[in-house]
């Protein structure tokens, strides 16, 4: 079988293939090489690249036979390929997946700055507290005056304001759904209009910034002010990226709700306030305030786990900790949400020690985690594909292919990773990060993680150096 058709996952492990979709290699090589102009209209059909990637199946599992590595060797490939001439650290640790034995360590064990990579453990905890298969409730509930309609946030962070889009993580929720549903039992409770609008979003709790957070970050939009409800995980429209954000979500779920009641019949009195009451399932009942209108569901917590770590997205991150606290009954503030997460990962078997936490997104240079310790909880999510922490592997983007590394492994050092390195990123100012995993040239799965600190040359400078040192692994 040749290397660029083993893009598989693990084998105790080997059960894990069937579990996490990976894109066949061999089909994908030509996307990575210049083509000749001239040349394109006369290659037939079935040798173009592919416009999108397969899902992958039959693949045959890994051998235990396999030839592990020579540390020796893989020891000098990896020290040359992250010989960097500025200043910084990177601190690297490899292993192989299926015996756990160590392969290769560069101050593995120094906890230091993950950025994004800390997701991993956002990513754990909601899996394993909140379950894969959740899906969050955004509701229109009446309120205690008449005419008065009430939504009801219930932690979906990824709502669309046209028709639910049952095929897609976001949008999957639609306010325009929600609003002719509403309409529909507006009108057969023989309710008029103008309506008036409210909105109860008490299940957060505290500050909507956490104060770890560098005022330049939010201002530059790597953040917004979290709330249990948003639109396109607080931006203004799918696909933007930096620049100005909702600064109240939940205000802009509110308003694009009644511009798509407006449109389904359903006239507004234009004043939207805030309900501090909750309400619970127990209170809807005909006839009393909190009686349900209608209500859309958000994609699984699987989805919308997958959705951030492979677009690294920081809201969606927040906000997925912060349900993980109030299913633990935790308070839903940034501290709690903290806490929570801690709680979770400690039980799945992954000691904190040393490590330290102040977001649950990574933005924040407070956080602090060696490599070592992310090895270890990417091995616990392979070791296990049934297990619900596993559900966030086909989250991880694919290298030179799809989400946060789409643009990457592009060069002569690091083209031998494209397609085959699966793996977190993480940037900040002066750090960059990538753990991850990928099958080798003999057909053994690696797991491994890479964390730069206090680099002279930015993380935009550096990655290259990450990305050269996936490809010696890859060709290993």
């Amino acid at each position: 079988m040749g290397r660029t058709s083993k893009i598989v996952t693990s084998g105790v492990l080997i059960c894990a293939l069937a579990a996490v979709s990976v894109p066949v290699g061999m089909e994908l090589v030509p996307a990575f090489l210049p083509k000749d102009p001239a040349a394109v209209a006369v290659i037939p059909a079935v040798q173009l690249a592919p416009t999108h990637l397969s899902q992958v199946s039959g693949i045959s599992p890994l051998s235990a036979e396999a030839p592990l590595p020579d540390p020796a060797a893989l020891s000098a490939d990896l020290k040359k390929a992250l010989r960097y001439d500025g200043a910084g650290t990177f601190s690297v640790y490899v292993t192989d997946a299926l015996t756990g034995q160590e392969l290769f360590a560069q101050d593995s064990e120094t906890a230091r700055i993950p950025a994004s990579n800390l997701k991993l453990l956002t990513a754990a905890a909601a899996l394993k507290t909140l379950g894969p298969d959740t899906r969050f409730s955004t509701r229109a509930v009446t309120g205690e005056e008449p005419n008065e309609i009430l939504l009801v946030a219930g932690g979906d962070s990824m709502l669309g304001a046209s028709e639910s889009k049952s095929g897609s993580a976001m949008g999957h929720a639609g306010l325009a759904t929600l609003a002719k549903d509403t309409a529909r039992t507006l009108a057969a409770d023989g309710v008029g209009g103008p309506v008036t609008l409210a909105i109860d979003d008490t299940i957060f709790i505290g500050a909507a910034l956490n104060h770890n957070w560098a005022k330049e970050d939010v201002e530059a939009g790597e953040i917004a002010p979290i709330f249990p409800m948003a639109l396109n995980a607080a931006r203004f429209a799918v696909g933007d990226t930096g620049g100005p954000r909702p600064q109240d979500s939940s205000v802009a779920v509110a308003e694009a709700f009644a511009k798509e009641l407006e449109k389904a019949g359903v006239p507004t009195t234009g004043s939207i306030t805030r309900d501090q009451a909750q309400r619970t399932p127990a209170t809807e009942k005909a006839g009393q305030p909190g009686k349900l209108l209608a209500s859309v569901e958000s994609a699984t917590v699987a989805e919308q786990t997958q959705y951030m770590l492979d677009e690294s997205d920081n809201y969606v991150a927040e906000v997925l900790g912060r349900m993980v606290a109030q299913k633990l009954g935790k308070p839903a503030s940034s501290g709690g949400a903290v806490a929570a997460v801690r709680e979770v990962v400690t039980g799945l078997g992954l000691s904190m020690n040393d490590v330290v936490t102040v977001d649950n997104c990574g933005l924040a240079t407070g956080n602090l985690i060696s490599p070592k310790r992310l090895v270890q909880l990417l091995s616990m999510m392979l070791a296990d594909p049934a297990s619900d922490i596993a559900q966030a592997l086909p989250g991880l983007p694919i290298a030179g292919l799809t989400g946060s590394l789409t643009s990457r492994f592009g060069n002569s050092a690091s083209l031998d990773g494209a397609g085959l390195v699966r793996a977190k990123t993480g940037s900040l100012l002066l750090v960059t990060a990538l753990s991850g995993y990928v099958v080798n040239d003999d057909g053994r799965l690696l797991v491994f993680s890479m964390l730069g600190n206090g680099l002279s040359d930015g993380a935009a400078g550096t990655r290259p150096v990450l990305d050269a040192a996936a490809s010696v692994l890859a060709r290993s």
